[in-house]
């Protein structure tokens, strides 16, 4: 079981898209806590280090820290403008 931290700027985020969508993402937020981590991609570059979940047409953009398990929620957002 990992705990899950979503920050006030990407609760910002999610609360600007559609209801049917937003159940979609909590849906996978809730796979991220229970340590689902299937189809996530690292992401490379700048980003290196982080890990992407696809949701629909939408990303959440993530940071798994193992040793204390604890997965951060950096950004959730329309996948044309997350990166």
């Amino acid at each position: 079981m990992y705990k899950v931290i979503v920050p006030k700027y990407a609760l910002k985020e999610l609360s600007k898209i559609d209801k049917e969508n937003q159940q979609l993402i909590f849906d996978k937020i809730k796979d991220l806590e229970s340590g689902v981590f299937t189809n996530d991609k690292s992401l490379k570059g700048k980003h290196k280090g982080k890990f992407r979940k696809r949701a629909g047409n939408y990303r959440i953009i993530y940071l798994k820290e193992n040793d204390i398990l604890l997965v951060t929620v950096i950004r959730v957002a329309h996948r044309k403008e997350v990166y």
